[in-house]
Formats: C-alpha cells, structure tokens, sequence
C-alpha cells in the first residue's frame, strides 16, 4: 500500500487512483478495512484544506481591492504633487461623519500594515510597497485558485477509489455468501 506520494508545487499530497484494488489491499482475501479508512482519512484531510484555502480565498477577496484602492489613491496624490495642486478630500472621522479638507503638497504618505500599526513612507516608496503587496497578493490568489482545483480533483479520486474498494468487498461479499449457499444445497 506504500508508494511514493507525489504533490503540487505547494506540497499538497495527490491522491494515489488504485488501478487494482485485489493488488493495492494485499490480495483476494485481504481485509478492506484498512484501504477504506486510510481514504476516509484522506478525504477529511482533504476537506480541511480546502475549508482553509476558501477563508484564504475570502480574505485576498478583501485584501486585494483595499490594496488597489490604496495604490490608486497614492498615485493620485503623487499626480497630484507633481502638478502642484491642491487635492480635496474628505475624512472619515466616525461611521457616518465626515470632514472635507483640502491638502498641501506632501512627499509622505502614512500607511496601515495590519495589527495597529501605522508606517510613513515617502510617496515612490509607498507605491513600490503597494505595487508589491499588490503582485505578491494576486499571485497568491491564483495559488489559492490552483490548490483549490488540485484539492478538488484528489477528492473526486478518493472518492472514486473509496467507491471501487467498498464496491470490491461488497462483490466478494456476495459471491462468498452465493458459493455458501450452493454449497449448503448441495
């Protein structure tokens, strides 16, 4: 039953499909058991990363376009500098409050990084990093999406190999019971 596993580039195991099932339990006589909970076990394996990669999805649903909208604003403010006008603005002072103001020519820039944490950069360095966050993000969106397929698929397959294995001693089984019975009436 111990083969080498091979995974997707992020080290997600793939499923193994069992070809033969007689061969990959042991032999005809050999017990299910262990096969059918070894895929059961997989399965909920399984699931549980694709639980996680959907929050992960749901989070860069999020993250993605508050980025966008950051770095468009910055870029907007560095138009705004390099043609020496003065940008109207309004501030969000409380859920349904806001304030209007007008701003001066400034190089810097103040930025949220996460856990109440606030970091002032200069205007060419706040885009570099938001440019950044922005590529590192969408290119982890599309792993997301990847790892998802590729998890998809690995359920069908242990699925499918549950499936044959149950089906395999359910065949047995009856034939078993059959020869028992023909061999009663005789």
């Amino acid at each position: 039953m111990s083969e080498s596993v091979s995974t997707n580039p992020r080290n997600i195991p793939a499923a193994p499909f069992v070809a033969d099932v007689v061969e990959y339990i042991g032999g005809e006589g050999a017990e299910v058991d262990s096969a059918l909970k070894q895929f059961q076990e997989m399965a909920s394996k399984y699931r549980y990363m694709e639980i996680s990669l959907l929050q992960k999805k749901k989070s860069l649903d999020v993250k993605i376009p508050d980025i966008s909208k950051t770095l468009s604003m910055v870029r907007h403010l560095h138009g705004a500098n390099e043609d020496g006008t003065k940008t109207k603005t309004l501030f969000e002072l409380h859920d349904t409050l806001y304030a209007e103001a007008e701003l001066d020519k400034s190089d810097v820039v103040y930025l949220w990084l996460g856990a109440n944490t606030m970091l002032s950069y200069t205007i060419p360095e706040a885009i570099a990093l938001l440019e950044k966050k922005e590529k590192l993000a969408g290119v982890s969106y599309e792993q997301c999406n990847e790892d998802l397929e590729f998890i998809r698929e690995q359920t069908t397959i242990t699925d499918v190999n549950t499936a044959r294995i149950w089906n395999f001693d359910v065949k047995r089984r009856r034939e078993k019971r059959e020869v028992e019975q023909q061999q009663e009436k005789e």
